[in-house]
């Protein structure tokens, strides 16, 4: 993406232009992930479309809007959708809306997806805190010159899931008693789902979940110096693992069952953030 920086920053005063907050925590909502929306207070919405250099989200389950407003008196900014390689995009313009989060003050955020699970100790419904990635495509947000104005040429990803915040994750949701699992997420190409030997391959690797999100979003945050944690719902076991067949649909049903949960648990992190 051409003048990075330029468009960047012409988005930025674009969303200020058309909002007061100044939120310091930002959260990404993964297909059918939405409920965390409900218990937003004070909420104000700005559509994708309307925002200068913005992609376009085309995915089912993804409304695709930045949503302002408080949960339980902090100001939060929230993805309403996401975009994906598979859609098109580059690296880049797939981690564009993140750029755009560090501009706007963001200094910690929370990434959710809906994906299919490895690890056989989890089952559709399971809630994942993410303690590390793998990338499995041979491409990333920060390829080409770098602009020492986001970031350093190498950032380092010895911890690219924020450990306190991972332990303020799981103490409340012990509090809340919300079960969970911790793990690693494999981020695939797609859009077609994996093939068994794929996830055998995958398996072999060490991940205990696969999906096609995140990965991009992580780096891009990490290298902007932006605090993240992770948390994936299993939606589907992965290939050969789960005896159906896959359906977007079925991803879908799943998550929105999984996201009271996992939106419960998000607004009480969100309240307990620094």
């Amino acid at each position: 993406m051409d003048n990075m920086y330029d468009k960047v920053m012409e988005s930025t005063k674009y969303i200020q232009s058309k909002n007061n907050l100044k939120p310091k925590v930002g959260v990404v909502l993964g297909s059918g992930l939405g409920d965390l929306i409900d218990v937003i207070e004070e909420i104000e919405y700005i559509s994708y479309e309307d925002i200068p250099n913005f992609p376009k989200s085309t995915v089912i389950g993804h409304q695709g809007r930045l949503v302002f407003g408080k949960i339980n008196g902090v100001d939060i900014l929230a993805m309403q959708g996401r975009f994906h390689y598979f859609e098109g995009y580059t690296m880049k313009e797939v981690a564009y809306p993140i750029f755009v989060m560090k501009q706007l003050g963001i200094e910690q955020l929370i990434l959710t997806n809906a994906c299919g699970g490895i690890n056989t100790d989890f089952q559709p419904g399971t809630l994942m805190i993410i303690n590390d990635f793998i990338n499995l495509v041979s491409d990333n947000p920060l390829i080409g010159v770098n602009d020492e104005r986001f970031g350093t040429r190498f950032p380092d990803m010895s911890e690219p899931y924020k450990l306190d915040l991972i332990d303020k994750a799981k103490n409340i949701a012990n509090e809340m008693g919300i079960e969970y699992k911790e793990g690693v997420y494999a981020g695939f190409m797609g859009p077609y789902y994996e093939t068994a030997a794929e996830i055998r391959m995958i398996k072999n690797h060490g991940a205990d979940a696969v999906g096609m999100s995140t990965v991009p979003e992580t780096i891009a945050a990490n290298y902007l110096g932006i605090d993240v944690l992770g948390i994936s719902c299993i939606t589907n076991m992965a290939t050969g693992i789960q005896k159906h067949k896959h359906s977007h649909e079925r991803v879908v049903e799943t998550a929105q069952k999984a996201s009271v949960n996992l939106s419960k648990w998000v607004a009480k992190i969100i309240e307990n953030m620094n």
